[in-house]
């Protein structure tokens, strides 16, 4: 047996879009209410959320129960995080803050074996291989890694042809808060400097053959990015999304018996 398909990555290199949320609130309840919803993929962001390894484990775990594509974001690019949580059973992995061509290079060989990387050769107990059960993991895992870089600064912006040109670097998503902040615009990425800044770069990624991703909570423009060509969208966080219903049932309850 081998290391199982990664149905993301199929579909991002072949140009189809793939829809997905954030997940934040660390509650294997909201996980699994995600997964049975129908999106394409769901983010356990360990870089802004309350995960430890045992947390995105369990979270990785109720995802598996259901047809979607789950992805961790890692909290930094260093090597021990990343094979951490490749062993626990993540094929797909957002790194943040890459500035640089050098740094995605880096990150393609921190998730790849030897001889196409250096990561450390553990899944024979762990998670990723079914603690041995799936005998012929080695032979494909290196083949089955999404890597996604995260570009959310000016240095990244300017170096994008480099990061998006790396092989091994399966899609670039664009952070729009971190941007806009380092762009002196913080709070604001809808200002006009950003999203122009956001055009250009989405551009040349696809100009370099690879998928762009953009994370977006207006559904009034998610046609907007569509077109722009943007195939990795992710369309909101669950924290976010009850906040809003919940918000929005107030209201409407206090409406509804006010007088």
């Amino acid at each position: 047996m081998k290391a199982p398909e990664n149905k993301l990555k199929r579909a991002l290199a072949a140009n189809q879009m793939q829809i997905g949320l954030w997940v934040n609130l660390a509650s294997s309840s909201a996980t699994e209410l995600i997964g049975g919803t129908g999106y394409d993929w769901a983010l356990i962001d360990g870089e802004h959320a309350p995960f430890d390894p045992t947390l995105i484990q369990t979270q990785l775990r109720v995802l598996g129960q259901f047809d979607i594509s789950p992805i961790v974001r890692v909290p930094i690019g260093e090597d021990w995080v990343i094979k951490q949580v490749m062993d626990l059973g993540a094929q797909s992995i957002l790194v943040p803050m890459v500035n640089t061509g050098e740094q995605a290079a880096e990150l393609v060989a921190a998730t790849r074996y030897a001889p196409e990387g250096r990561r450390g050769m553990g899944a024979g107990v762990a998670r990723a291989a079914r603690f041995g059960q799936i005998d012929s993991y080695l032979t494909n895992a290196n083949d089955e890694v999404c890597l996604i870089a995260q570009a959310e600064t000016r240095l990244a912006v300017e170096n994008i042809d480099d990061i998006a040109g790396t092989d091994g670097v399966d899609c670039v998503f664009i952070g729009p808060a971190d941007l806009s902040a380092d762009m002196g615009h913080r709070g604001n990425p809808g200002h006009a400097d950003v999203k122009a800044a956001i055009e250009h770069t989405v551009g040349r990624i696809r100009a370099a053959g690879k998928a762009a991703g953009f994370l977006h909570y207006d559904h009034a423009d998610f046609g907007y990015y569509a077109k722009l060509g943007v195939t990795f969208l992710g369309v909101g966080s669950e924290a976010s999304l009850l906040r809003v219903a919940l918000a929005e049932n107030l209201r409407a309850a206090r409406a509804a018996t006010s007088g």
